[in-house]
This record gives structure tokens, sequence and C-alpha cells, in this order.
């Protein structure tokens, strides 16, 4: 399996990976949900190279994920903004935060943590299987894969 044709693989966790599948990846997205739309201060915030960045950005436009828009016309700049199938990475990225601050904890209080924007109250984020209702776990859903 090589790294550039994850994305033709049949696997799912591939597929998804050849989209978000790298550390710099995964903190632009961060940053988006965040309301950063723009390169520079992307660039600013995570102390990554502009080749880098502008790699990744690139990669997530032509995924579907962000798309680019015009703020300024001279000179030329534009804005990141999340598409629909960017906005629907959301779960995924509140299920990394939930993982890391039970299982990759920093000392005392979690530096991102989830509230409601509805009652502002904590939230306890938790897979759940929309058909029966229960928690989604490695014990009560296999994956079967197709041939």
């Amino acid at each position: 399996m090589k790294w550039n044709d994850l994305h033709k693989e049949s696997c799912p966790v591939a597929r998804g990976l050849s989209v978000v599948g790298d550390r710099w990846t995964m903190l632009v997205l961060r940053d988006c949900f965040l309301g950063i739309r723009r390169f520079e201060q992307m660039q600013e915030r995570l102390g990554i190279t502009r080749h880098v960045l502008a790699d990744r950005l690139r990669k997530l436009e032509a995924a579907g994920v962000l798309q680019r828009e015009a703020y300024q016309q001279r000179p030329l700049r534009h804005e990141y903004r999340l598409t629909d199938r960017g906005k629907a990475l959301y779960p995924l990225l509140v299920t990394l935060i939930e993982w890391a601050n039970e299982h990759v904890p920093t000392e005392g209080v979690p530096s991102v943590q989830l509230f409601s924007r509805e009652t502002g109250d904590p939230i306890a984020p938790m897979l759940v299987d929309a058909n029966s209702g229960k928690k989604i776990s490695y014990r009560n859903v296999k994956a079967v894969a197709e041939n």
C-alpha cells in the first residue's frame, strides 16, 4: 500500500487517512473550526513552513474539505472555508479531543474542554448507533470487509 494511493483503497480507514492522515492537516482543520481562515494566521498559529501549509491547504481543497474564497483583490488574497464535507469532520476532531484528554492528559485542567452552545454545560461525547441508541464500542460492533 503506497501512501499516495490510499484514496484508491477499498478500506475506508485508508481512504479517510488519504485526506486527514497527517498531523499538520488535522491541526489546520482544528484552526478552521476555531474560525481561522487566512493563510498568514494559520502559519503564525501553527509555526508551519509556508510550503507545507500551502501543500496541506491545496490537498484539503482538492478533497473538497476546504473552499478557497477571495477576500481581497489587490493583491489577490484568499481565505479558506470549510465545506459541508469539511464540517462533517467535526465529530472526528471532537472524538480526538476527548480521547487525548482521557488518554494523553496534560497536568491540571485539559487545555480544551467541550461545552454545549445551547446550555453552556460541559458535554461528554459518545458515539452512538442511530438505529439502536446503544453506545458503539469494539465490544459490541464488528467490522466486516466485503469481498
